[in-house]
């Protein structure tokens, strides 16, 4: 893995927890809030749209409901908070680039050094993926990449834990205009701070 030299333990705990997050993420990406009951009908709006859009088969247009849904549900599952979706219009292809967004916290756990998350993710993916650490402006990020996946663990004030961006370009790959899309994406992030008591 490479990146800059560990920060301070210390230096990551200094601020509060963030309140929320804000992401800047283009109209055209189809937004589903996976923590809601109702994500499923959004869900079945897109592939709906899709399968219009591209004249699909029943089979596809069922096959490409199976694979989006068990992705949010598998994202539901461990913490994810919203999807986007986006066709590539360029390509024939009905399979969508997407962006999972997940809150992974570090409550009651010691604190991770990105420096410590990288080394331990490095690890678990292997030579298939590149992992390296960066700054992003919202802070320390552990930037793993493979041929069409981005994950991006940006490491939250407070020492709060991590917030993921998953992002999957199955058509054109990362190494693409859609690639740098999602790079500018995640460098929207921006963290929403906890109001100062006694603030007006």
């Amino acid at each position: 893995m490479t990146g800059s030299p560990r920060a301070p333990r210390e230096s990551a705990c200094l601020e509060e927890p963030p309140e929320d997050y804000q992401l800047l993420v283009p109209r055209d990406w189809f937004r589903i809030d996976l923590t809601l009951d109702r994500w499923r009908p959004q869900l079945k709006k897109f592939v709906d749209q899709q399968a219009a859009r591209r004249r699909m088969s029943e089979e596809a247009r069922q096959g490409l409901w199976t694979a989006l849904r068990n992705t949010a549900e598998s994202g539901a599952a461990h913490g994810a908070l919203e999807v986007f979706l986006r066709s590539e219009a360029a390509t024939d292809v009905a399979t969508p680039a997407t962006l999972l967004v997940s809150l992974l916290p570090l409550s009651g756990a010691p604190h991770t050094e990105p420096s410590e998350l990288g080394d331990s993710l490095a690890a678990r993916r292997g030579s298939g993926a590149e992992v390296t650490l960066v700054d992003l402006p919202a802070g320390k990020t552990v930037r793993v990449s493979s041929t069409t996946t981005l994950d991006l663990y940006v490491q939250m004030p407070g020492g709060a834990g991590y917030l993921l961006l998953a992002f999957s370009v199955p058509v054109s790959g990362v190494e693409s205009s859609m690639g740098e899309l999602c790079e500018a994406i995640a460098h929207s992030l921006r963290w929403v701070r906890p109001a100062r008591k006694g603030a007006t």
